[in-house]
């Protein structure tokens, strides 16, 4: 996907995520994220998307903490909600393709398109939540017809969790001994990943290799909300321990 595509998911996305929660009210409660409440939700992806536009918008090279949300509630938190995501959406359309600013996955692509990429599957993720929020489940909401995930935008998303996030020293998906997880998209040509576990951080590589301990799969777009702890697999096959051990260990913090 270009970023012109990630930049009209991300669009649509946050848009669906504000109606929704304005449906359900501040004070439902979020079922995948355990003592959140809607504005808990509406207040952690409005702060996401307000730290995201600062390095694009102002350049910053380097890290920086991500601001608190204002102690708002009701309309005034809705509002403020939709500001941060506007601007968000609004900054990275205008931004220079050569932008410099930092980033922090494994292997990003450039600024501009490493942020409108990441802002997009963050806030598809907890636009599911909001769904969730109202009593739909997550993996009936990943394939709606009328606002599920296109197949290649959730590959992508698996792709972005496995090389990206858990590309990362901070990664607790480990095994005492050599372990192989295979994770396969069974809707998207040649979406198969091979994950090793080992002491060390997982390493993965895309494409599938003989011997894996365990697979996990499905199709693309229940997958990935599966691999975010939003879902259950929809096929494990092998050694179930090893999904276990994925559904325990591998929260992002």
């Amino acid at each position: 996907m270009d970023t012109t595509r990630f930049l009209e998911t991300l669009d649509h996305e946050g848009r669906l995520l504000g109606e929704i929660a304005e449906e359900t009210g501040p004070g439902t409660e979020v079922p995948t994220c355990p003592g959140w409440q809607v504005r808990d939700l509406l207040a952690h992806t409005g702060a996401i998307h307000r730290w995201a536009t600062a390095f694009v918008a102002e350049g910053h090279t380097s890290p920086r903490p991500q601001g608190e949300a204002p102690e708002l509630t009701g309309d005034a938190l809705l509002a403020w909600y939709r500001d941060g995501h506007r601007r968000l959406v609004d900054t990275l359309a205008a931004a220079p393709p050569g932008l410099r600013c930092w980033t922090f996955l494994p292997g990003a692509a450039a600024p501009v398109a490493f942020w409108a990429r990441r802002q997009a599957h963050e806030t598809a993720v907890h636009r599911v939540d909001a769904e969730a929020a109202r009593g739909a489940a997550p993996a009936a909401v990943a394939v709606d017809p009328a606002h599920g995930f296109a197949p290649a935008f959730a590959a992508d998303g698996i792709d972005e969790l496995l090389r990206g996030f858990h590309a990362r020293s901070r990664s607790r998906v480990r095994t005492p001994e050599p372990r192989v997880l295979r994770v396969r998209a069974t809707d998207v040509p040649d979406a198969v990943w091979t994950v090793r576990l080992s002491p060390e951080p997982p390493v993965t590589e895309r494409g599938a290799t003989a011997g894996a301990d365990c697979e996990l799969a499905g199709p693309a777009a229940v997958l990935h909300l599966a691999l975010w702890n939003r879902a259950p697999v929809p096929s494990v096959t092998g050694d179930t321990a090893l999904a276990g051990l994925w559904r325990e260990t591998s929260a992002i913090g």
